[in-house]
């Protein structure tokens, strides 16, 4: 039997601990990266954010739907995944978009020479700031088992 070629298997999304703050990357008149702390993987090579309605980079999206997700936990996870993404939620919460990202590449940065231990520290100073990423990212959740629309 012949082994599969990468082809044959490609690289799926690594899990990654909730809370884990992953690097969204726009484009426009010049790549334009935010931290964004509500995102879920919702399946091998799909994956749910929450973005205010204020945030540039859903008005970015909206022009060019292109974007790419710098995904570095603990755990030894260290990825860049490229997708197309779209508006699956216009209100998902109140003013917060439910962004989806099919990722078409994935680039895994993991080298035998470190280890990834732990993603970015942060926490919430604000309480109700926290409560309400807590609420984002439960909704996404319930989006995770619809299955996906046609495009």
């Amino acid at each position: 039997m012949t082994p599969a070629s990468d082809d044959d298997n490609p690289p799926v999304l690594p899990h990654w601990p909730e809370g884990t703050v992953l690097v969204l990357i726009t484009t426009g008149e010049h790549p334009h990266a935010i931290p964004v702390s509500a995102a879920v993987r919702a399946g091998d090579r799909r994956v749910l954010l929450g973005l205010a309605h204020r945030r540039g980079s859903l008005a970015r999206l909206r022009r060019d739907p292109r974007a790419a997700l710098a995904i570095t936990a603990g755990g030894d996870v260290a990825v860049t995944a490229y997708g197309t993404a779209r508006v699956l939620d216009r209100e998902l919460v109140a003013g917060v978009a439910a962004i989806e990202v099919v990722v078409d590449e994935i680039q895994d940065h993991n080298r035998p020479t470190f280890v990834i231990e732990s993603g970015v520290g942060w926490r919430w100073t604000d309480p109700e700031a926290g409560a309400r990423d807590a609420e984002v990212r439960r909704a996404l959740g319930r989006l995770v088992s619809l299955r996906p629309p046609p495009r």
